[in-house]
């Protein structure tokens, strides 16, 4: 499937949403990804089919019924779902192998990397799993995010951010009228976005390990307003430049100077979203001394300039 994978999925004349729940339907992964759909589905997609499995019975499907364009598989995993044997992951990851559209979500995200579906991928780890981040490293890009939508490879950390999954989604397929309908219908007045750091995450994968890594970290997120220079910070932390960004590179796949830069940005957004302030303070809040260097910038990370993110919140408040 190239192109929008979602997209595609989404015109099919009769889409399928099968999850493959291992958290159990009383767990909070399952009811924040199961919930907003089911709502979305009543609204506005009744052709929309929602269906539940496991592991045992998706393998006593016929081999090739993962290949189906109409179908969506989320795999989801709780906090305590038990790890399954080597054996049958291998065999359930041999039968996701041709999906044209997957997402894992929660500790099933580790699952699914082991098993090589997410090959060369970015993926969103919950905090639990991070133990294991130099192994699953070798096969995906391991994101200190809260999800990821690579092409049609999906992942979420799980726990809360689920929800903030399931309604990025709903967002993206059904419209921002839909997804406000239901977030009214569960009282959520905000979507956390998919580049929005686990900060416990990071805390919990690098504070011991690498505790130079989470002291540059947690310079560049107290200095957003007057960036520092990765010379600068390199000297606050005690380590040579060359060793920072062999750092960055190591762990986060980035360098310091676009970390920095995309944390500035994410907290422009967290302001243009949730308060007042003009397009011009918010840029100078984050760093930004030249407003078209703060559009391009902005637009780069998120396909929107400031002034059009601002216009759709006000669109969303009127709808």
């Amino acid at each position: 499937m190239t192109g929008d994978a979602l997209s595609r999925w989404w015109a099919t004349p009769a889409p399928r949403l099968c999850v493959v729940d291992l958290a159990g339907p009383q767990a909070l992964v399952s009811a924040s990804f199961l919930e907003p759909f089911r709502h979305a589905a009543r609204l506005a997609r009744p052709d929309l089919t929602i269906s539940c499995t496991d592991f045992a019975a998706l393998l006593r499907e016929p081999p090739g019924c993962c290949k189906d364009p109409a179908l969506f598989l989320v795999v989801l995993g709780g906090a305590h779902s038990g790890e399954p044997e080597a054996a049958l992951l291998e065999q359930v990851c041999a039968r996701l192998a041709p999906a044209p559209l997957l997402a894992a979500v929660g500790t099933a995200a580790a699952w699914l990397v082991r098993g090589g579906l997410f090959d060369g991928r970015r993926v969103a780890l919950p905090w639990e799993a991070h133990w294991e981040a130099d192994q699953l490293a070798d096969r995906a890009i391991l994101a200190p995010n809260l999800y990821e939508v690579d092409s049609e490879r999906l992942s979420c950390c799980g726990g809360a951010a689920t929800l903030d999954f399931s309604l990025h989604l709903i967002a993206r397929l059904f419209g921002p009228e839909i997804e406000a309908q239901v977030k009214e219908a569960l009282f959520i007045d905000r979507v956390r976005e998919p580049g929005e750091r686990q900060r416990v995450a990071l805390q919990a994968r690098f504070g011991g390990l690498q505790p130079k890594l989470t002291q540059a970290v947690a310079l560049m997120e107290a200095n957003l307003e007057e960036p520092l220079t990765a010379d600068d910070i390199a000297g606050v932390v005690g380590i040579s430049r060359r060793q920072l960004e062999r750092l960055f590179k190591q762990y986060l796949n980035s360098v310091p100077s676009r970390y920095y830069l995309e944390l500035r940005l994410q907290r422009a957004r967290k302001l243009l979203i949730e308060t007042s302030h003009s397009i011009v303070q918010v840029g100078l809040m984050c760093g930004f001394s030249s407003g078209s260097h703060f559009s391009t910038a902005y637009g780069a990370l998120f396909g929107v300039t400031p002034r059009e993110e601002r216009q759709r919140k006000l669109l969303a408040a009127i709808s």
